[in-house]
């Protein structure tokens, strides 16, 4: 009988490779550091347990939300900075 469990696992690593794309250190890092802890773990046989390990890779999704919305958020205010200086020094408009 097959682990009711298997089929949150196999979304769980779905979900952390494709958000792996956009890792900082690069999705090779990150898809070799998800092989390791997944393999670590591949002979768990509680389902308490297994439980327990789908949470934490839940909350390290949640992580990599966060990660990635503080970068986008870096970069955007970076953008409106570099504006700001252009409208404040008179950068780039055509005077009448």
């Amino acid at each position: 009988m097959a682990n009711p469990l298997r089929s949150e696992v196999l979304k769980l690593y779905r979900n952390l490779l494709y958000l792996g794309q956009e890792y900082p250190k690069g999705p090779d890092y990150f898809r070799e550091c998800l092989k390791s802890a997944f393999k670590k773990n591949k002979d768990v046989k509680d389902p308490i347990e297994i439980r327990n390990l789908v949470d934490q890779g839940e909350s390290v999704i949640k992580e990599l939300g966060n990660l990635y919305y503080l970068r986008e958020y870096r970069d955007m205010k970076k953008l409106y900075h570099r504006q700001e200086m252009f409208t404040l020094l008179n950068v780039g408009r055509l005077e009448d």
